[in-house]
């Protein structure tokens, strides 16, 4: 009886070890950078081993289960279809194709897949996760919100009655985002120009809607800064040219918007994805249609201000530099050049300015490449 019940102990510890074990990894790496293929057929995650000095080392291609939407260039035209859990444990992949979500557990830049779960509508572009709960932007059919737990060992079960509808059926969902801690979630509607903003309420469900205008027009991605100051993307008006801009807010807690800092030029053409850094003191932007990326300093209070002339680094012509993300310690941005086929590697310096290092290239080019996640 006795060495029955030290096995057991043995095997319980073994269990309960496994998740600190698979972050295990290559003592020469210090992250990884995933990007999703988005392939109609087949949809996959490609995973990069991520160095020290912020190169990358291709490790693998992981299928996901689902299919993608395919397309060429940005197809799913959303921020978030690829997401790490803030412990890294695992990867969310939404398969705008089949309608599903699958779950990757993460061990280095290695990829297990856990399980694939109906989305709760169809075409889903983006995905939020806070703690165990995590919600996901359906952008097809009747668009809506729809919220899953997220168990230990990474399955989704759909939480009962919370399927939300946004302001209009083809609102456009682009991005969905809780804010540091937990209480609102914020959606981005491209057709309509709104930021819905919901309480989260202690069942996992969502509270009463409420809508507030962008402050400017072409909105596209929404995000929290570390403080709980969201900042928004906006692509500009229609035919203007450098004519995007970021915008900040505070956010009450019943959901209201306040503008902090209302569209703050990037100095160029359709701004879309942004991140902002650990410390919370930097925001970088993509611009695809410029082929560069715009910074700025975030303050306490949420005002932005460019860094050293907002332009901060121009890549190759034709890079069409997509989503991006940025790693767990600062000092690295990543970007989807779908134009190029390749991956973008820029070190963040300690005043906030961008070098452009040697990327990854030999990615098929304008083959529809959506999300990209990286620690």
């Amino acid at each position: 009886m006795f060495r029955t019940s030290r096995i057991l102990l043995t095997l319980t510890l073994a269990l309960t070890t496994f998740p600190l074990l698979s972050h295990a990894q290559d003592s020469r790496t210090s992250g990884a950078v995933f990007v999703m293929t988005n392939n109609a057929t087949q949809n996959g995650v490609i995973a990069y081993d991520r160095y020290a000095d912020g190169s990358l080392s291709k490790q693998g291609v992981f299928a996901s289960g689902g299919r993608g939407s395919g397309g060429l260039t940005d197809p799913l035209t959303s921020q978030g279809s690829l997401l790490l859990t803030d412990d890294h444990s695992f990867l969310l992949a939404a398969n705008a194709g089949s309608g599903d979500i699958s779950v990757f557990r993460v061990s280095g830049a290695n990829l297990a897949l856990v399980g694939v779960t109906p989305c709760g509508g169809s075409e889903p572009v983006a995905v939020a996760q806070h703690g165990h709960l995590v919600y996901v932007a359906n952008a097809g059919g009747t668009s809506n919100v729809t919220g899953f737990r997220l168990s230990g060992y990474g399955q989704l079960a759909p939480i009962a009655h919370s399927t939300t509808f946004l302001t209009t059926a083809s609102a456009g969902p682009g991005s969905v985002a809780f804010s540091p801690d937990g209480k609102i979630l914020l959606v981005t509607e491209k057709s309509t120009g709104n930021i819905d903003a919901f309480p989260v309420n202690a069942d996992g469900t969502l509270g009463t809607l409420v809508t507030n205008p962008s402050a400017g027009p072409g909105l596209f991605g929404v995000l929290f800064a570390p403080n709980g100051t969201a900042i928004a993307t906006e692509t500009g008006p229609a035919g203007a040219t450098d004519a995007s801009a970021v915008s900040s807010y505070a956010v009450s807690a019943s959901g209201t918007l306040t503008v902090i800092s209302a569209s703050v030029p990037t100095l160029a053409n359709a701004t879309c994805w942004h991140v902002v850094t650990p410390n919370g003191k930097w925001l970088y932007t993509t611009n695809p249609g410029s082929g560069t990326l715009s910074g700025f300093s975030v303050s306490a209070s949420g005002a932005l201000a460019a860094i050293d002339g907002t332009v901060l680094a121009t890549l190759p012509t034709g890079s069409t530099d997509l989503d991006l993300a940025i790693s767990s310690d600062g000092k690295y941005l990543y970007t989807i050049d779908s134009g190029t086929g390749s991956v973008s590697v820029l070190s963040v310096n300690s005043d906030g300015t961008l070098t452009v290092q040697t990327g990854v290239s030999g990615l098929p080019v304008e083959a529809g490449f959506n999300g990209i996640a990286a620690y």
